[in-house]
Parts: structure tokens; sequence; C-alpha cells
């Protein structure tokens, strides 16, 4: 009988389960949260794969000069630490 997997039965590709895991611990153990670029081209995760699982979380800090940018992190959701966590 074959085993069953998390992927069986909802349209997913075999081993998007396994990436969307890695991608949800990534960002567990990132308590500020990562960038998008991270995220992404770093470690070629696709945001859409965490879709109800993280959030985009915006910080304004003040550069030198009187400049003030925004910075936008993605951090994991309570429901993505408790998809994570099984």
């Amino acid at each position: 009988m074959p085993r069953f997997s998390p992927e069986q039965g909802t349209g997913r590709k075999p081993g998007q389960y396994r990436e969307q895991r890695r991608a949800l611990k990534m960002l567990a153990d990132a308590p500020r949260g990562v960038s998008e670029e991270m995220l992404v081209v770093v470690h070629g995760f696709s945001a859409e794969m965490l879709a109800g699982h993280a959030t985009v979380v915006t910080e304004t800090k003040s550069a030198p000069r009187g400049v003030t940018i925004k910075v936008e992190r993605i951090r994991v959701t309570d429901a993505g630490r408790r998809a994570f966590d099984g």
C-alpha cells in the first residue's frame, strides 16, 4: 500500500509540502522576519507558498541624515507556526 503524503488530493506538486515546512521553519527561526528578497531570491521560496502562514510587517527606520526608510519583513503567523509544529 502506498504511503500517504500531505500532497495527495491537494493539487500540490510533490515536495511542495516539504518546501513549505522548510520556509516556515526559516521564518520561525527569524524573530524579526526576513525580507522578500531573502525569501525568494536567496532561498528560492515563493511568497504564494506561504499564503495564510506568513504576513508582511512594515517598519519605519531612521537612516543617517534624517532619511526615513520603510523596511518590509515577512514573518510567520500563529497559524503558520501551528502548521509547522504539526
